[in-house]
């Protein structure tokens, strides 16, 4: 095929004038349109050529207006940017619809913060200027607003206004009151998910670059939430997130554990304060799964919490003491590789540490060495994507692999924030239970009979929003290993 040939491109396009539909539906159109045309041609071919109802915004035709912005194949994208592809699927953002693939945003709009001047504004200097260049790319698209499983459940701004409030607040030029401003506006709803990031067309982090600055300045100000205030007390006096309430993982095994048979290799583990203090016996049948696959684990008792809580709630004065801790609790054992089962301390461990090992979550580690495969559980099962696993750490084809293996049948269901990140579990639990029940619909639309995850945050949270099973993987692993070893040991019929 030449440069500039024709195609014929076949798209289902969402439409819904509200005069004559009660709901959405779907149109099926073909147009003819040049070899690497973008959505937007051929919505343009489709209005012009086939149907000149069809309604849908644009402007700039560059990537540069964000007035284009809609969902194909169930993404957020710029129309102007996408590449058109036969059989795609064209709807709006998940915004109140007007008409076809127009949505509301004028209302979201017109409550970002105005830039207004102090009495005496500073020039700006070539540091604060770089810290505010990148939220200054946003396009407006409302692409990340659209997709926030906060706004769902709660009186929240939205990203794209706390990357205003944060813009505004690096501004010497700048009334600087916005904290308490920021905070009515729903500051701590946000569970820190990355969905935002993922789908900005500009990639502006705006978790990490807007929303835990904001609550740093907030925690500076004495505005951090008071059950935040008593889990960085907790932290600062025990080096643990959690209360002790039972015999730790720690005190249950040594600093060095050996494989069953040979040893195929060897890793760190860093284990979190959920798995040490929480949920304990996950990790201890984590435990016999290395073991079983010839994985020797180093286990350093001096380790303490990453940080991640701290991070993510604005409070980080200790945080350079926990990390300084952790590097050296492993450097002082010679261990080049750390694994972790938190997807939280897996992440922070990757993006917010600077180490002198390679960290890697357990799915990681399973799939690299490869596992005895286990005895296949007569289960249906489903699995939920951690936030900090999926987005933090660009981790979802290795549990699925994993999970895959042990069980009967598997089934999918879209990747969504359970709701337990972000500080949001602890400090505002009705929000959290809140997308603990949409997950909880989810979950039973793939007629699932257990859960799977790779999370304790998600494992606790989820299990408390639905009447299914909820496990981590290793737990599904080592009953398929205990399974393939009753049926081992079965005597013979007859």
């Amino acid at each position: 095929m030449k440069e500039g040939d024709m195609v014929g491109i076949t798209a289902k396009v969402s439409r819904f004038n509200p005069e004559t539909d009660k709901e959405p539906h779907f149109e099926t159109y073909t147009v003819s349109v040049h070899d690497g045309a973008r959505v937007l041609h051929v919505l343009h071919a489709i209005h012009d050529r086939l149907d000149p109802t069809l309604a849908y915004r644009f402007c700039c035709e560059a990537g540069q207006c964000g007035s284009c912005a809609m969902r194909v194949n169930g993404e957020p994208v710029l129309a102007c940017m996408e590449e058109a592809t036969d059989g795609m699927t064209v709807e709006p953002l998940r915004l109140p619809v007007i008409r076809d693939l127009l949505v509301e945003v004028e209302g979201v709009l017109a409550r970002l913060a105005p830039f207004e001047a102090g009495e005496e504004p500073e020039i700006p200097s070539k540091e604060e200027i770089e810290a505010i260049k990148p939220l200054r790319d946003c396009i407006e698209c409302l692409s990340c607003v659209s997709e926030c499983p906060a706004v769902d459940v709660a009186s929240f701004l939205g990203p794209t206004g706390m990357r205003q409030e944060m813009r505004i607040a690096l501004d010497p030029r700048a009334k600087h009151d916005r904290i308490k401003k920021a905070i009515d506006e729903g500051l701590f709803t946000c569970t820190t998910c990355q969905r935002c990031r993922d789908v900005c067309p500009k990639k502006i982090a705006i978790p990490g670059r807007a929303i835990e600055k904001l609550r740093e300045i907030a925690n500076r100000e004495g505005l951090t939430l008071p059950r935040h205030q008593a889990v960085a007390r907790l932290i600062e006096e025990t080096g643990r997130s959690v209360d002790r309430t039972k015999a730790t993982f720690l005190e249950q095994v040594p600093e060095v554990v050996e494989p069953d048979g040979p040893v195929r290799g060897e890793v760190g583990f860093f284990v979190g304060c959920m798995y040490n203090g929480r949920v304990p016996e996950t990790a201890l049948d984590m435990i016999e799964v290395m073991k079983r696959n010839g994985i020797r684990l180093i286990i350093p008792h001096d380790q303490v919490c990453c940080g991640s809580p701290l991070i993510r709630t604005g409070q980080t004065a200790i945080l350079p003491e926990l990390k300084k801790r952790n590097i050296e609790a492993f450097a002082r054992k010679g261990v080049t590789t750390v694994m972790t089962m938190c997807a939280g301390c897996g992440s922070t461990l990757k993006n917010d540490y600077d180490t002198p090992f390679t960290v890697k979550d357990i799915t990681e580690v399973l799939t690299e060495y490869g596992i005895e495969p286990p005895a296949r559980l007569d289960v249906r099962a489903t699995y939920h994507d951690p936030c900090h696993l999926l987005r933090g750490q660009g981790i979802s084809g290795q549990p699925r692999e994993l999970l895959k293996t042990a069980v009967r049948e598997f089934v999918e269901m879209p990747s969504r924030c359970c709701g337990a990140g972000g500080g949001v579990r602890s400090g505002l639990p009705d929000e959290a239970a809140a997308l603990g029940k949409q997950r909880d619909d989810e979950i039973k639309k793939t007629g699932a009979d257990i859960v799977v995850t790779a999370c304790p945050f998600c494992e606790f949270h989820i299990r408390e929003n639905t009447d299914r099973p909820v496990k981590h993987i290793c737990t599904l692993l080592l009953e398929g290993y205990r399974e393939k070893d009753r049926k081992r040991n079965r005597p013979a019929k007859g």
